[in-house]
């Protein structure tokens, strides 16, 4: 007997059997069970999904003499001559070599004549979108009124190029990409009932080569045997795919961690001599680095497409990088791949980004140095009344910190014990308040941060308060300073909106006066505002002048945003 592919040898021949398309098999069976067939159908979706072999099927079924359920009995006189490529009412066209309107003609005379022996005269047109637009204008009212006895079935890789017109008098079903692990379950069934062994890792990289493809898949895992016989291993399987061993990707991120540069050298040159791709060792690195980051994210492997050793090994990353650093990683990977695919020299360019990658230090937000420092800090002195205690100015044991840091922040130190000791009291400036009594407006100012976390969920509101603050009371308004006059004019013509969440948080009526920011150097959560309609001078000093920032910028690398 003949050798017969692997993807002809398991083609489904019940709809039961094809994978990965529930939803349009059920719906197949269900039409037919209440007889609800329509005139035509367009099967659209990827390459070696099942587009061609649900539509055998469907035309099986519907000629079908002993139909089960929907699914035909493969045992019929109709269904044999079909399998054996005998039937006269099933008529198979490949649209790409009969795309001419000559062709077209003929099809039009021929769906007039009755069915020999079935039910209906079924028409499958593969890759119908390669039919010319006179052809197509040919189809349309045959398509449209075709006699009762006939159906059309149209399968495209390329819905986009059928027009409208056609696609409008078809029911249309949209196949899906197979996932890996539908794909790998497939496989490994085919493989115990042909007694071939294969590993995990084996099937992972077949069903990743094929792309959601099964028949891909399955046209691989010929080539594989062909090369490795019945036991099949992934070191054999890299090696015939010529395929780059995802350990090298490992090699990379740990080398990051390690900060050890000579594995960028290695790394290039292993590509080199094993002649793999550097595009495709880039696609797979940005891969690799977007595994980690859902493993950072999620604690777990869930959203990984790998074989199951080396999703243990990701999870082994969730404490190593942050979210931040992963995003930059991913911004670099990705500006060098677009950049290498217009070099010349691959490999020196691979060895720079390399370095440049394993070269990047651990970002820090200003929350966490700021963190830093709270948490390394003693209490303030306790106070009447009071049990908070004086700050310290110790750091963690092994934290290096630059003289000029060190001595900013002893400063800046000292100032904070000053704003929380009641001696002296800061010099105070009044601002223009004509109501201090209203005991609801001095509550809506002190309350005015918590108010802006509040509605920073309401995307029209929150961003116009961003960075705003209460200046004083002036007629029973609470005077709110914004920085932009275009929000002042938003928030004016939003009234009713702020008013009813004012309402909603404050649970009083609060009236708001919007206006200019004057000083424009006073930084967020900084509000001037005391709650007794003054402003202390010391609120406004311009933090361009702050010796804390200066000492950042020069001894941190870091930057104004």
């Amino acid at each position: 007997m003949n050798f017969v592919v692997t993807a002809r040898k398991w083609r489904p021949g019940i709809f039961e059997d094809v994978v990965g398309q529930e939803h349009i098999t059920k719906t197949l069976k269900n039409a037919i069970v209440n007889n609800r067939i329509a005139h035509a159908y367009i099967f659209a979706g990827p390459r070696g999904v099942g587009k061609t072999t649900t539509a055998r099927i469907l035309a099986k079924s519907l000629n079908c003499l002993n139909p089960k359920d929907g699914e035909p009995c493969n045992e019929c006189e109709m269904c044999k001559s079909f399998m054996a490529s005998q039937s006269l009412d099933i008529i198979e066209i490949d649209g790409a070599s009969n795309r001419r309107i000559e062709e077209i003609r003929t099809l039009r005379e021929s769906v007039k004549y009755a069915p020999s022996k079935g039910k209906y005269k079924i028409y499958i047109i593969d890759e119908v979108h390669m039919l010319t637009n006179e052809s197509f204008n040919a189809l349309l009212k045959t398509l449209e009124e075709p006699p009762e006895h006939t159906i059309f079935v149209f399968a495209t890789t390329d819905v986009h190029k059928v027009p409208l017109t056609i696609i409008s008098r078809c029911q249309r079903f949209d196949f899906r990409r197979i996932d890996l692990t539908t794909i790998k379950n497939q496989l490994k069934s085919i493989a115990k009932s042909e007694g071939i062994k294969i590993d995990d890792q084996s099937l992972t990289l077949i069903s990743k080569k094929a792309d959601g493809a099964l028949r891909d898949a399955e046209s691989l895992f010929d080539q594989v045997i062909s090369f490795c016989g019945n036991d099949i291993k992934s070191e054999d399987v890299f090696q015939m795919l010529n395929l780059i061993n995802e350990e090298i990707y490992f090699d990379i991120s740990n080398a990051i961690i390690s900060k050890n540069f000579k594995a960028a050298f290695d790394t290039a040159q292993q590509i080199y001599e094993n002649g793999w791709n550097f595009i495709d060792f880039m696609n797979g690195l940005v891969e690799h680095f977007r595994n980690i980051l859902t493993v950072v994210i999620t604690k777990e492997h869930k959203l990984i497409e790998s074989a199951e050793i080396f999703k243990k090994n990701y999870l082994e990353y969730k404490d190593q990088f942050t979210e931040g650093d992963l995003l930059r990683i991913l911004t670099f990977l990705n500006r060098s791949l677009y950049e290498l695919k217009a070099t010349q020299n691959q490999k020196l360019k691979v060895e720079i980004s390399l370095s440049h990658l394993i070269g990047l230090e651990r970002s820090s937000t200003i929350s966490e140095l700021l963190s830093k420092f709270e948490h390394g800090a003693h209490p303030t002195p306790s106070l009447p009344n009071d049990n908070r205690q004086e700050p310290s100015l110790k750091f963690d044991s092994g934290e290096k910190k630059s003289p000029v840091i060190n001595q900013t922040i002893q400063e800046h130190a000292k100032t904070a014990q000053n704003v929380h000791n009641p001696l002296p009291e800061p010099k105070k400036t009044t601002i223009e308040q004509t109501n201090t009594s209203n005991n609801s407006h001095n509550d809506a100012a002190n309350r005015w941060s918590s108010f802006l976390e509040f509605i920073s969920a309401d995307l029209l509101i929150g961003p116009l308060l961003e960075n705003s603050f209460p200046t004083g009371i002036t007629n029973n308004h609470i005077n709110i300073a914004i920085q932009h006059p275009e929000d002042i004019q938003l928030l004016n013509n939003s009234e009713e909106s702020v008013n009813k969440l004012v309402k909603e948080f404050f649970n009083k009526p609060v009236k708001l006066n919007f206006i200019k920011q004057e000083n424009t150097s006073i930084a967020e959560g900084n509000s001037p505002w005391n709650g007794n309609g003054e402003v202390h001078e010391e609120a406004a000093q311009n933090p361009e002048n702050s010796e804390l920032v200066k000492a950042i910028i020069e001894h941190l690398g870091g930057r104004e945003i």
